[in-house]
């Protein structure tokens, strides 16, 4: 799931933090906070045009906790490093295949 041109860090932490989308605003909050920039922005689902999410890049997230403390909608958690790896796929709008999109549920 690495973000290009951004080295991964030198060894794994012993928590990651994880962001469940279904909740996620994308008001950037966490964005401020991350000293590693391990935190980006992508199209969001259904509005993808109009509405962004955050989604985490594991490979380089140091589990320091400050987006969790920041985020306004609870919606960050800090997971187990080898935890957070198995969660974060069914929690994300991408796959793990950097720039390629999930298959999203179809509007009702």
């Amino acid at each position: 799931m690495g973000m290009p041109n951004k080295p991964p860090r030198a060894r794994d932490p012993r928590i990651a933090a994880v962001v469940d989308q279904a909740g996620c605003t994308g008001c950037e909050a966490c964005l401020t906070v991350c000293p590693v920039d391990s935190i980006e922005m992508v199209p969001g689902g259904e509005h993808a045009g109009l509405l962004k999410l955050v989604e985490i890049d594991l490979d380089r997230c140091i589990g320091c906790g400050l987006c969790p403390k920041i985020c306004p909608w609870e919606t960050i958690d800090m997971e187990p490093y080898p935890q957070a790896k198995e969660i974060a796929p069914g929690r994300t709008i991408r796959t793990v295949v950097p720039g390629q999109t999930a298959a999203l549920p179809a509007p009702v």
